[in-house]
């Protein structure tokens, strides 16, 4: 059985005639869920369902008393990648077409809903770290680390100047152990680059979806009824285990790693990713850093080459760490079924303490794995959104590593496509499914 989210629309009527829209939804990030519109009805419970919801809610022609929006969610809100993922927000993401629009977006939310308070939105500043990391045997030698000056007496902030001198490692940036530092490179300041908690923003766009009138349902989808046309979604009922079937006119599918189970033309499939969050010994200043760590082999632990975690701080003294994808293992049945090998997530807890000592010495708090959707054929990146050729299907899926990013966009574009037939903030011409399906 496959989840979704689900959105039931209802268009509108008139006394002879009315349509319906259902808009389903298997988010990255969210679990598996359906959007259902009744009336008029929207769903996600995943970034991009929950986007979606939230901005059908806040289109000009949303009108609460004609319209009921419903999101189905199978396990959880935010269960996948969306309350899993790093939370980067970058405006030389991809694709650039939709990027400047989503960056912008995003800082609009944060502005209209407090967003800094409510789901960690912040500036931040963004470079490539290389390092010469520590072996795992040293690390386990260590003992605490040396007091940290307060910077009360003469020449404590001048302590350690030369430890900087040609890495370009800002000064700022003192949880990186300076003299473990081979070169530090710029890739964006506080104009470039910020961030949110990925699981509170899905949460609180979803609130703000409630608050506006959508619903939330937990449940599975099982079908998706169609043949030249889409007809109806069929779903299971957590709490009554009831069979539902929904008639629908259009349906928009965001299933992330799930959309090709649900429709097998998609070319998506899953790219499993591990990450571990960490509380420091010590505050740490706002960066996201792309490392390049060259760590010693040992005949326990043995390296191929250099280790490329990614290191974010957040602003609730928590360090999040992700590293590279795997497709060892399928994609599993629902968010709640990932699974996590410990080992990948103790490798990079090992990588990033041989370079700070504040995160050596700091908490692990959470060990995670998630599966981000991705394009399994070449010269398209992602993601698809828009018509897939069987009428009143939408595809809004593929979004890879930049689905939080990407989120409002897609959800403000959708919501154009959904309310007028077309699109008017952003030219997604070449996001369209139909070039490749």
């Amino acid at each position: 059985m496959v989840t979704v989210f689900l959105l039931i629309f209802h268009l509108g009527w008139t006394f002879f005639n009315f349509k319906w829209l259902v808009v389903c939804c298997l988010l990255i990030g969210g679990g598996d869920g359906f959007f259902p519109f009744h009336k008029l009805q929207n769903a996600g419970a995943g970034i991009i369902g929950c986007a979606t919801a939230y901005y059908l809610t806040r289109h000009p022609f949303y009108d609460r008393k004609k319209h009921r929006i419903v999101v189905i969610e199978a396990t959880r809100v935010a269960g996948g990648a969306s309350g899993k993922a790093g939370g980067l927000l970058a405006i030389w993401a991809y694709p650039n077409n939709i990027v400047p629009l989503s960056f912008k977006l995003h800082q609009d939310l944060a502005l209209e809903h407090d967003g800094e308070e409510k789901w960690g939105y912040r500036r931040v500043s963004c470079g490539n770290l290389e390092a010469h990391g520590r072996k795992r045997s040293e690390l386990e030698g260590l003992g605490p680390a040396p007091g940290l000056p307060l910077g009360k007496r003469a020449g404590d902030a001048k302590k350690g100047g030369k430890a900087w001198t040609g890495t370009g490692l800002p000064k700022d940036l003192d949880w990186i152990l300076p003299e473990l530092v081979r070169a530090y490179e710029k890739m964006g300041g506080s104009r470039e680059t910020a961030q949110v908690h990925p699981y509170h923003f899905t949460m609180a766009l979803m609130q703000l979806a409630e608050e506006a009138g959508a619903e939330l349902v937990i449940g599975s989808v099982t079908d998706i009824n169609y043949t030249d046309t889409v007809e109806s979604i069929t779903y299971i009922d957590k709490e009554t285990q009831r069979s539902v079937t929904i008639p629908a006119t259009y349906t928009v599918l965001a299933a992330g790693p799930w959309t090709a189970k649900l429709f097998p033309a998609a070319p998506i499939t899953g790219l499993r990713a591990h990450s571990v969050t960490i509380t420091p010994a010590y505050p740490v200043s706002g960066y996201a850093l792309f490392t390049e760590i060259t760590i010693p082999s040992t005949p326990e632990v043995r390296y191929r080459g250099p280790v490329s975690p990614e290191i974010y701080a957040r602003p609730n003294n928590e360090i999040y760490v992700c590293g590279e994808g795997d497709m060892d293992v399928a994609v599993p049945e629902t968010t709640a079924d990932v699974q996590i090998d410990e080992q990948r997530c103790d490798d990079l807890i090992a990588q990033v303490s041989s370079v700070s000592d504040h995160i050596r010495l700091g908490r692990v708090t959470r060990k995670q794995a998630c599966y981000l959707p991705v394009l399994n054929i070449g010269g398209s990146g992602g993601p698809l959104i828009g018509e897939t050729g069987t009428e009143g299907l939408y595809l809004a899926t593929g979004h890879s590593c930049w689905g939080i990013n990407n989120a409002p966009a897609t959800g403000l574009l959708l919501a154009e496509m959904i309310f007028e037939g077309k699109t008017k903030s952003a030219d997604i011409r070449q996001l369209d499914p139909r070039r490749i399906l």
